[in-house]
C-alpha cells in the first residue's frame, strides 16, 4: 500500500489593502455584486466578480427560489455569463464574498461543489490557472493561485471518451 497526501498553498491577508490593486478592485466588485443577490429563503448573500483576460470584468450573484435546487450560486451566475458574452476568452481570477443579515461573515466562504466543478472545468479547457479569492464581508482574503489547487482529482472530459 501507498500512501500519498494531498495538499494545496494559500495564501492568507489579513486586509484586502495588501492585495494588488487590481485584485483589490476585483474584490470590491464581487462586494458590490453581492449586495443585490435574491437570498431571501437563505439570508446568505454572495457575490461574485470575475477578471479576464480581456480586462473586462463580469459580476454574479446567487439567485435562490424556493425550490431550493432551481437556484443558481453567485460563481456560476458569472462564469456562464462571462463565457456567454465573452466566448474563449480565458479567465484570469475570480473574487468571492459573502455576507448575511443574520450574523457577521468573518471567514472566506469557498466556493460548493457544483460551482468548483464548473469552474475548473474552464481552467482545463483554457490550460490556464485561474487565481481565487475569497473573503466574508470582514475579516481575512484567502487567494489559491489555481482552481485545480481548491479542486484535486477533479473529473474532466477525459473521463467521458475513449482516446
Amino acid at each position: 500500500m501507498k500512501k500519498q497526501q494531498i495538499g494545496f498553498e494559500l495564501t492568507v491577508f489579513e486586509t484586502p489593502q495588501e492585495l494588488s490593486q487590481i485584485e483589490q478592485k476585483l474584490l470590491s466588485r464581487a462586494e458590490v455584486a453581492r449586495e443585490d443577490a435574491y437570498a431571501p429563503y437563505s439570508s446568505f448573500k454572495v457575490g461574485a466578480a470575475v477578471l479576464l483576460k480581456n480586462g473586462e470584468t463580469v459580476i454574479g450573484n446567487n439567485q435562490e427560489n424556493a425550490s431550493y435546487p432551481s437556484g443558481l450560486c453567485a460563481e456560476r451566475v458569472a462564469v456562464f455569463q462571462a463565457g456567454a458574452k465573452y466566448p474563449g476568452v480565458a479567465i484570469q481570477a475570480v473574487a468571492i464574498s459573502a455576507t448575511s443579515k443574520d450574523y457577521v461573515v468573518d471567514m472566506p466562504a469557498a466556493p460548493c461543489g457544483n460551482c468548483r466543478q464548473s469552474l475548473i472545468e474552464y481552467e482545463q479547457r483554457q490550460k490556464s490557472p485561474i487565481t481565487i479569492l475569497l473573503r466574508g464581508e470582514v475579516g481575512p482574503v484567502y487567494k489559491c493561485n489555481a482552481l485545480a489547487d481548491i479542486l484535486p482529482l477533479a473529473f474532466s472530459s477525459s473521463f467521458l471518451s475513449d482516446s
